[in-house]
């Protein structure tokens, strides 16, 4: 079944019984939050970071820049799922307002601004463009996305467009996935959430889109978006 199909299916299921949306998205939501930090190197598990969200607890022995960025992903996330419910545009200065509280007591010298020097990506041969240009570049990445008008090629541009720029000193790779799932949930589609264990096929089609081929990147976003309806549909209908 195609992405279009699906989505109508899960249309059609609505209104949804509150009481579901709000167990399934409660358990999303902190998935999400471990899987994306985790990505960038944070040593919470899924259950840590549960009982931080949900309990305030501190986890003994793991540094507390971890908890700081479990509790501030998940402001960053309810900000984002404001901001779509009001909006179908992204702009640059909701990313600024995502990335502050991405970065908020972990860099706050960083938090909510473009870098100012230069900055390498881990493991990639990309360079970044000099940070003089990032704010050009940045407005002229909103334009072309704007333009799109296909949910999945929109979030795909949006979210290599960020990480190819690197606008941020630090945090881009959880800001791009931010605004992704902003894309996503303003056109109706359940956000996606990428798991640790896919993180060199993510980098790989991250890679193949830093060398034109965006097409690949689209696609690993499309059967995560897959995945996701599925899910989503198998336990509605459930219920």
């Amino acid at each position: 079944m195609s992405l279009s199909a699906k989505l109508e299916t899960l249309k059609s299921l609505r209104p949804l019984a509150a009481a579901a949306v709000a167990s399934l998205s409660a358990a999303w939501d902190t998935n999400m939050i471990y899987e994306s930090n985790s990505i960038e190197g944070n040593s919470l598990t899924l259950r840590e970071t549960d009982l931080v969200l949900a309990q305030g607890i501190t986890i003994s022995g793991k540094p507390l820049k971890d908890h700081i960025e479990a509790i501030n992903l998940e402001k960053a996330w309810e900000h984002v799922k404001t901001l779509a419910a009001k909006a179908s545009q992204l702009t640059d200065t909701d990313l600024l307002s995502i990335h502050r509280i991405v970065l908020t007591r972990v860099e706050d010298q960083y938090a909510g601004s473009y870098r100012s020097g230069a900055v390498r990506i881990s493991g990639s041969l990309l360079v970044p463009p000099n940070a003089v240009k990032v704010p050009e570049l940045m407005e002229q990445l909103f334009a072309e996305v704007a333009a799109i008008t296909d949910p999945l090629s929109k979030a795909a541009a949006l979210h290599h467009g960020i990480t190819r720029i690197h606008p941020f000193a630090d945090g881009n790779g959880r800001s791009a996935r931010l605004a992704m799932n902003f894309i996503l949930l303003a056109a109706g589609y359940p956000p996606v959430s990428i798991s640790p264990a896919e993180r060199i096929a993510y980098y790989q089609a991250l890679e193949a889109a830093d060398q034109d081929n965006l097409p690949a990147f689209q696609s690993f976003l499309e059967q995560q978006l897959h995945r996701e309806l599925d899910t989503w549909l198998a336990a509605l209908t459930n219920t």
